[in-house]
């Protein structure tokens, strides 16, 4: 082999998707010490697998713990970081280890576990057992980007881990710092915290998991997104991955986020209703204008809508040009629909909303089959609101459809 065959590059910037890649060895202690919090967390990412406790897995686990102690070197461990634009910028005027030391220093609670929470509990559980491990060291890959979209790109395309996560799990693993984007683009009334399983209360407030399967839904443009089989489930991965790469996200599945918090909140002025009404609505699914969005087939199937409006079909992907003005004439609808719907007085409101219209349409399904007829539903109702331009004499217009 040439001498100069092997290369001792450790920062590689991926022009592909402006990410940062990082590749340095820690000392065992350090690295765990690094990712303490983000492991408590489930790696600091929802929906992160959690150290394996069947049966082979504690075997498999076993094996790899008496492994390390005996001076075996793991597979790199991948940590994702998601940094302010203005910090990301300074990387490549830094050396290695100033960048380094931000990772470990005041980017440490912007660190995720992206691959290796198992490697991670053996590495714990070996220095347990055997504390001289603790000096030993581990192979650490970093990702660096101001932007979720480029660690979603990297894990959909080129991560190749050692045990396989269906599509809807590796978009949950940069979960954090989606959300946290949300709240920088979409002005919530609140997002609710998983946690403690809060409810919403009010328009406006939604879970993280109700926008994580939404964004998924707007880029696989379909409602049913329980994609199980592997051929699909390819297709899906490329679609994303098609996405992604254009930039659609970032310049269309905000807007649409937003457009879903303010008709939820134009909805909601019915929530007051006199006691004589609310006895003669019982027996209806949707009661107030808050329930419509209360109902994740109706955030979905909404969403769903405007991506194909946007996007076009899968195979018929419309031009950048085309996009920007679909989403502008979306946005130019609601926005006169909202206003329309805040000078209503309630009574109004309530024959403009159609509940008891909406209420009839869905039930009655077979409960066995109701989460799919009513994403079905609403994406068909939705799709005729925006195919009129927000302009319809009632929502029973849509509910019939």
């Amino acid at each position: 082999m040439a001498s100069n065959a092997m290369t001792t590059e450790n920062r590689l910037f991926d022009n592909r998707v402006n990410c940062w890649s990082l590749m340095t060895t820690m000392k065992v202690q350090d690295y765990l010490d690094l990712v303490e919090s983000a492991y408590l967390n489930r790696g600091g990412l929802n929906y992160q697998r959690v150290a394996l406790t069947t049966t082979s897995g504690r075997r498999i686990r076993a094996r790899m713990v008496n492994d390390i102690t005996q001076g075996a070197i793991l597979p790199p461990v991948v940590l994702g970081v998601v940094v302010e634009e203005c910090e990301f910028k300074k990387i490549a005027d830094q050396s290695f280890d100033d960048t380094e030391n931000a990772i470990v220093g005041e980017w440490k609670d912007c660190v995720s576990i992206i691959d290796g929470m198992q490697r991670t509990t053996a590495l714990q559980e070996a220095t347990k057992k055997k504390p001289e491990v603790a000096e030993g060291v581990v192979r650490v890959e970093c990702w660096v980007s101001s932007k979720t979209d480029s660690l979603i790109y990297r894990m959909l395309v080129l991560n190749t881990g050692q045990v396989p996560w269906n599509l809807k799990r590796q978009l949950q693993v940069v979960y954090a710092p989606l959300v946290e984007e949300l709240k920088a683009h979409v002005k919530f009334e609140r997002l609710l915290n998983p946690n403690t399983a809060e409810r919403r209360t009010k328009g406006g407030e939604f879970s993280p998991e109700s926008l994580i399967e939404a964004y998924l839904a707007f880029g696989l443009r379909k409602t049913d997104i329980d994609t199980q089989e592997s051929l699909a489930e390819e297709f899906s991965r490329l679609d994303m991955a098609e996405a992604i790469a254009t930039g659609k996200y970032s310049h269309y599945f905000y807007p649409v986020v937003q457009l879903l918090v303010d008709l939820d909140k134009a909805f909601s002025r019915l929530d007051q209703l006199d006691a004589d009404i609310e006895e003669s609505l019982v027996s209806l699914k949707f009661k107030s204008g808050r329930h419509i969005f209360d109902s994740q087939p109706a955030r979905i199937g909404f969403v769903v809508a405007c991506s194909l409006a946007i996007l076009g079909r899968l195979g018929s992907d419309r031009s950048l040009d085309e996009s920007r003005t679909a989403l502008l004439t979306i946005e130019k609808g609601a926005s006169k629909l909202i206003e329309r719907l805040s000078i209503m007085s309630i009574d109004e409101l309530r024959v403009f909303l159609g509940l008891d219209v909406l209420s009839e349409r869905v039930q009655g399904q077979k409960r066995s089959a109701i989460g799919r007829y009513e994403r079905t539903f609403f994406e068909t109702a939705f799709k005729v609101l925006i195919e009129v331009r927000f302009e319809l004499p009632t929502l029973e217009v849509c509910w019939r459809a």
